[in-house]
């Protein structure tokens, strides 16, 4: 695996020795996983510090949930739920905060109160001032294969060829990012589990993640309590079990460990202190002699 040094601002990750976690805090009410949980800003705030207390590298904030059939919320509203929390964290936790969001104002806003990383599910096609706020702002920008939109990615998804499709959608997006601005050293791509995928598709891009490494930027992945494990996991007779339960994190620390073994730097979760220790076996074992 490649070892990449990111520096910028005050911040500085490396990424290819260990894998890297970055927490989930979802100020949603309506988030697949745990929509309506940390809503309210005190509850998102300690959320947030029991992230970064259980070892996450990054703490990623989002206000737009991007679940499967889900609605865009208005940029003052996707404002008023991140800004005062990454505020407050920002001057709680030294680990670096990320805007998960496809939208300009919001990240401006999001970097202005103390975040220092976009992470755009779009890939930077939603708003074309997102890029030129990334070169300005000089910070690293998370790149997501996605199938359509959210609303629509998971009608019927389908591909002739999926790894050649995706890392050719994640080649033109490193390349269209480097026109507008962005350093390539600041360039980090995902995949895109469960964005417009169907079952097989997920698990054929976690078996075959390394084929990724060819783009030469670091790679992100974002299985935890994603709908292709609970499909997994669920009683045939069931239409699906709930993401929280105990059975759902057993099955998201297996896609951890294979996401790891195949060349993911960083993994995007909700449980940090369990795959924490997830990952401390597995990047032993690849580290071993």
């Amino acid at each position: 695996m490649g070892i990449y040094n990111l520096f910028w601002g005050e911040h500085s990750l490396v990424l290819g020795k260990q894998t890297r976690i970055m927490g989930i805090l979802n100020i949603t009410p309506d988030s697949f996983s745990d929509g309506g949980n940390f809503f309210a800003f005190d509850k998102a705030v300690a959320q947030g510090q029991k992230l970064y207390q259980d070892g996450a590298d990054i703490l990623d904030v989002g206000g737009e949930s991007t679940r499967p059939f889900s609605d865009q919320v208005s940029v003052e509203e996707e404002i008023r739920r991140v800004v005062p929390v990454i505020e407050k964290l920002a001057a709680r936790v030294s680990i670096p905060i990320s805007i998960d969001t496809t939208k300009a104002e919001v990240a401006r806003r999001a970097l202005e109160a103390g975040a220092s990383i976009i992470n755009d599910v779009s890939a930077l096609r939603l708003d074309d001032n997102l890029a030129k706020l990334a070169a300005e702002y000089d910070v690293p920008v998370i790149l997501m294969h996605m199938l359509g939109t959210p609303k629509t990615m998971q009608v019927a998804p389908a591909y002739d060829n999926l790894i050649l499709e995706i890392k050719t959608f994640l080649a033109k997006a490193i390349e269209r990012a480097v026109e507008k601005g962005i350093a390539r050293s600041k360039i980090i791509i995902d995949p895109g589990i469960g964005f417009g995928k169907a079952v097989e598709h997920n698990l054929s891009l976690i078996g075959h993640l390394s084929q990724f490494k060819a783009l030469d930027v670091p790679i992100m992945i974002g299985p935890s309590r994603k709908a292709f494990l609970r499909n997994i996991l669920k009683d045939k007779n069931l239409e699906d079990i709930q993401p929280d339960l105990p059975v759902v994190e057993i099955g998201t620390q297996a896609a951890v460990a294979a996401s790891a073994l195949n060349g993911a730097h960083i993994i995007r979760v909700h449980n940090v202190a369990n795959t924490r220790a997830t990952l401390k076996i597995i990047d032993a074992i690849k580290n071993s002699p």
